[in-house]
């Protein structure tokens, strides 16, 4: 019969706190772009405003939930040129359509 240890390592810095802190501040970035769909403002401050905070939230959602911060470097760099890169080809996917509408949009 064998026996089973299971070693459980604690990681500096990834405490339930940690992670709730990240949650409301997640949660608080998609308030503010809740409320600046609502709000009549220039659309190209609207646009670089969702844009910087859908990055803002994805490097958090990465890092903590994905537990990215707490891995080896050369995993962290590896993986990092590739969401940039995927964020730019999502840019010029949508970005013939989002210039057509700003087009359309009632001044």
């Amino acid at each position: 019969m064998s026996t089973h240890s299971e070693v459980v390592e604690h990681i500096e810095g990834a405490s339930t706190k940690t992670f709730l802190t990240v949650w409301f501040a997640l949660l608080f970035m998609t308030g503010v772009e809740v409320f600046l769909a609502y709000e009549q403002i220039p659309i190209v401050v609207f646009l670089t405003a969702l844009v910087g905070l859908s990055v803002i939230k994805a490097a958090l959602i990465i890092a903590y939930f994905m537990h990215l911060k707490f891995e080896k470097l050369s995993l962290f760099l590896t993986l990092f040129p590739m969401l940039i890169l995927c964020i730019i080809l999502m840019l010029l996917m949508f970005l013939p359509d989002s210039s057509r509408l700003m087009m359309m949009r009632p001044k």
